[in-house]
């Protein structure tokens, strides 16, 4: 009898410490001081009363990838038409001695200039982590929240709050073609369908399937379209 109270209470400590881990970084992530949003903020946590699904935002690879990949682009035609400016060769790597600076030079130049403005956009989205944040079901504070870095401003943190009770389906939506689409939505009364799953990075179908079952297990609540 001893031992059955002694690990219902470890369990129950247990489950009150994991509930405040969560309320602690949700106060953390409303920090008025925050600017760039870390990548290492939010951690998934599951268990009979919490549940909270970190969402990966601006920090991934194929960003990081395609940031390097424009601003090596730019810089290269940037410098090939500031070489035929001068008509000397600034980078020893790259030859301009038989481009003219117009009208070839003008438009490589232009071109470098645009591509450096889309680089520094993208760098930008990734140092402040757009699109980065949580979904959390809190059942003893009966709360549906979704949790989401903007661009800085009024609208830099994102933060919808719905009571639990007003969660009546999780419905899957998949369809493959040349832009596949595999989401995850909660279907909330008077608020229509929220999506869940990240943006520009499709889930493989097997995590939308373990994604959706979780949840609508954990919520007790039918799943739609699968």
């Amino acid at each position: 009898m001893n031992k059955a109270l002694s690990s219902s209470s470890s369990s129950s400590f247990f489950t009150k410490q994991k509930i405040r881990s969560v309320k602690m970084n949700a106060g953390m992530f409303n920090n008025n001081n925050d600017s760039s949003g870390g990548d290492d903020e939010f951690k998934k946590i599951v268990n009979d009363i919490v549940y909270v699904d970190p969402v990966v935002g601006a920090k991934r690879f194929s960003n990081y990838f395609w940031a390097s990949v424009v601003t090596a682009g730019a810089s290269g035609f940037l410098i090939t038409g500031a070489s035929a400016y001068f008509k000397h060769n600034l980078v020893f790597f790259l030859d301009a001695s038989d481009i003219q600076f117009f009208p070839q030079g003008l438009v490589m130049s232009f071109y470098g200039i645009a591509g450096l403005l889309l680089a520094t956009y993208l760098w930008l989205t990734i140092n402040w982590n757009v699109g980065a944040g949580y979904n959390e079901f809190n059942k003893e504070e009966g709360i549906f929240r979704v949790f989401r870095y903007g661009f800085p401003g009024k609208n830099r943190r994102v933060n919808l709050l719905t009571d639990l009770k007003d969660v009546t389906a999780v419905r899957v939506e998949i369809s493959d073609g040349i832009n596949p689409r595999r989401v995850v939505y909660v279907k909330c009364k008077g608020k229509g369908d929220i999506p869940l799953t990240r943006i520009g990075q499709p889930l493989t179908l097997a995590e939308v399937e373990r994604q959706a079952a979780e949840l609508a297990k954990f919520l007790q609540v039918p799943i739609e379209g699968l």
